[in-house]
């Protein structure tokens, strides 16, 4: 396990103590996003029930805004045990599991029935990358956490035509969201969702890709003029916590995590496409909001189509499988 140099004193006061100098009922949770986000809520509709369910014996500690861990920071915190509990995008975790930018790749899924049953707890995706994460991460992951869809931001210019990115510099999240902006000739800078604001504020990026949420949680419509809402690919979180410390609880308070992380999952996928509306919808008095037109979605599927044959051959066998599992969910 890689050792993880922390910049915030809170965050190095934290794993100057391991795991087990804590109360084993006490959860500590690292989040990106503040509470009132969806996933923030997410968390807490968790942490209310399994204190509840437990009656106390299990008590859940949040702290939001990537106070403690930046999201590129969650999967190693995680699992060398600096903290119990975080979310982070499943993009940070590509590089100990490539085929989690499965979730990536644009246009791969049809609709929002075609996610859900490619990503539904026991398909096989989720046991191929549920079960790779935490083979080489040390993670084992609660629950996914849907984020929404991708969409573009832009400050001087709105993004319509995928050849308005050709020279741009882009903030992305992920593997797969630079080679989506290289196949469209711009150049992409990987970036904290905390680092949006001032990045886009002093203009070191030109571009944006997050969710609709985020515009709203971040404020993101001060620094940023324009919203495309491409919809190109699923933005997906993960829920996870310490194996070692999971191990550690009874089986009954296994069970009422186990149980809390499948009701929450739920909740926040059938509410995500709502709350996305509803971002949108009040972004329009503070944005110019564009929503392609068909021939403009045909474009820019078809300017991205190769980078799913360019994913397979970098994962090889693994990656192929993912791409197969996708598809057979949209069946």
């Amino acid at each position: 396990m890689k050792r993880w140099i922390l910049g915030a004193v809170a965050a190095a006061a934290l794993v100057a103590q391991p795991v087990q100098a804590f109360a084993e009922t006490t959860i500590r949770v690292t989040l990106q996003l503040p509470e009132k986000h969806s996933l923030g809520q997410n968390w807490i509709a968790f942490k209310k029930i399994v204190e509840e369910k437990s009656g106390g014996d299990l008590k859940i500690e949040l702290f939001p805004s990537a106070q403690l861990f930046k999201d590129n920071e969650v999967p190693g915190a995680v699992g060398s045990g600096a903290i119990e509990a975080g979310s982070a995008s499943i993009a940070r975790y590509t590089g100990s599991v490539p085929t989690v930018d499965v979730m990536a790749i644009p246009f791969i899924f049809d609709n929002e029935a075609h996610l859900r049953a490619a990503v539904a707890p026991g398909s096989t995706l989720r046991q191929e990358i549920d079960g790779a994460i935490l083979k080489e991460t040390n993670n084992k992951i609660l629950w996914w956490q849907a984020f929404g869809r991708n969409i573009y931001l832009g400050k001087s210019a709105p993004i319509v035509e995928p050849s308005d990115l050709k020279g741009k510099k882009v903030r992305t999240y992920g593997k797969m969201q630079g080679w989506t902006v290289e196949a469209l000739g711009g150049a992409p800078t990987l970036m904290s969702g905390s680092k949006q604001f001032l990045a886009y504020q002093q203009g070191a990026v030109d571009v944006g890709m997050t969710g609709a949420s985020a515009v709203k949680s971040r404020k993101l419509y001060e620094v940023m003029d324009h919203m495309t809402l491409t919809y190109d690919s699923a933005i997906e979180f993960v829920a996870v916590m310490n194996k070692d410390f999971y191990e550690g609880l009874t089986d009954a308070q296994k069970k009422i995590i186990d149980d809390a992380a499948r009701e929450v999952e739920q909740q926040l996928r059938d509410a995500i496409f709502a709350e996305e509306a509803d971002a949108v919808a009040e972004a329009r008095g503070k944005m110019n909001v564009v929503e392609l037109t068909d021939a403009q979605r045909a474009a820019w599927k078809q300017a991205t189509a190769g980078i799913v044959d360019r994913f397979v051959s970098e994962t090889g066998a693994a990656g192929k499988a993912a791409v197969e599992a996708v598809k057979a969910a949209s069946k």
